[in-house]
């Protein structure tokens, strides 16, 4: 049987949302994860130190016995946000960074940033403290093409905020385009990218050939072939500006299979896995390591994981759902068979 061991991986970017639902995804997270930067869009949103400990001791709580696994925190940004509830945050071991969600971007983000040179005083006190901000990198103008949104808010606004705070360590989270690609590759040291399972393995005809797919739709949507290749190309070079974040995103399935349905892809079941098919398929699984256990930890400044994951190339079907009852949620590939198990 062929096997790959990993030093034991973090998810740099994921929702695992609070109460039933919580106790329903997490497992799957700690199961292979040691750590993982934690969602602030709940409602209401994350806003203080105080809420985000209150949250983290929530999750705690939910990590079934035996398993090993840390929440790192993080705030949710807002035009309200004081900068010295940044200091506060800055000077708490458990957060690790604030988000930047443009209002209307995603799930939750009504109470996020609708004008973002206002807030560049809160940026110059993220930059001071030396706390990351994670970007949810979409414009949100009616006016602007869905599939143009990150190119655009790069060039409207993460260009400027780059340039006029240069020691600011930034994620531009779950990027889905070449052009995003690019402005990270081009970038300073202090700028870094997650890149997704689904945005590696399918493009947009995933979400509309053939009928709506709502459990592929996810935000930012799946773009063009030439932009996955770009991604699959970024994930696997060994650039460690490029790391592991599944954004996975779990709704309940009768959210998602509805008029108007969620944006999310829940991943989380298969995470380790999906990124060993995509590498795989590139002949990088040499690279799988750094991308999924190095560059995260180290971007954030945090120790490298001591402990070990092993894939084995055994075949597996993917639950058709997870949960159950009123708290059904199907996962990402739900029913389909995977080439690699996490043991």
């Amino acid at each position: 049987m062929k096997t790959i061991t990993l030093t034991r991986p973090d998810d740099w970017h994921i929702h695992v949302r609070n109460g039933a639902v919580l106790k329903t995804v997490l497992p799957h997270t700690a199961r292979q994860f040691a750590r993982a930067i934690i969602m602030p869009n709940l409602k209401p949103p994350v806003t203080t130190v105080a809420q985000a400990l209150v949250y983290r001791e929530e999750i705690l709580q939910a990590i079934p016995d035996g398993m090993d696994f840390t929440p790192l925190m993080t705030l949710y940004l807002t035009a309200a946000t004081s900068t010295e509830e940044i200091k506060k945050a800055a000077e708490c071991s458990f957060v690790h960074a604030v988000k930047l969600y443009p209002a209307g971007a995603t799930t939750n983000s009504d109470a996020g940033v609708g004008n973002i040179p206002a807030i560049y005083p809160l940026l110059a006190a993220l930059e001071r403290y030396g706390l990351p901000l994670l970007v949810h990198g979409e414009v949100t103008d009616e006016g602007c093409d869905i599939f143009d949104r990150e190119r655009v808010f790069i060039e409207r606004h993460l260009s400027d905020i780059a340039k006029n705070f240069p020691a600011l360590r930034i994620v531009l989270e779950h990027v889905t385009t070449s052009e995003a690609v690019q402005f990270v590759e081009s970038a300073n040291t202090n700028i870094a990218a997650t890149i997704t399972p689904q945005h590696l393995l399918f493009n947009r005809n995933a979400l509309l050939a053939g009928g709506i797919r709502p459990h592929h739709y996810c935000l930012p949507i799946l773009k063009r072939e030439q932009h996955r290749l770009a991604l699959v190309a970024a994930a696997t070079s060994g650039n460690p500006k490029f790391f592991l974040g599944t954004d996975s995103a779990p709704h309940l399935t009768a959210l998602k299979e509805t008029a108007c349905g969620c944006a999310g892809c829940f991943s989380a079941p298969a995470a380790l896995e999906l990124y060993a098919e995509a590498f795989e398929k590139v002949g990088a699984l040499d690279k799988l390591e750094g991308f999924a256990s190095f560059y995260g930890a180290d971007f954030y400044r945090l120790p490298r994981n001591s402990g070990s994951v092993t894939l084995a190339k055994s075949e597996w079907q993917i639950p058709a759902v997870c949960g159950e009852d009123d708290v059904a949620i199907t996962p990402l590939k739900a029913g389909e068979t995977l080439s690699w198990k996490l043991l």
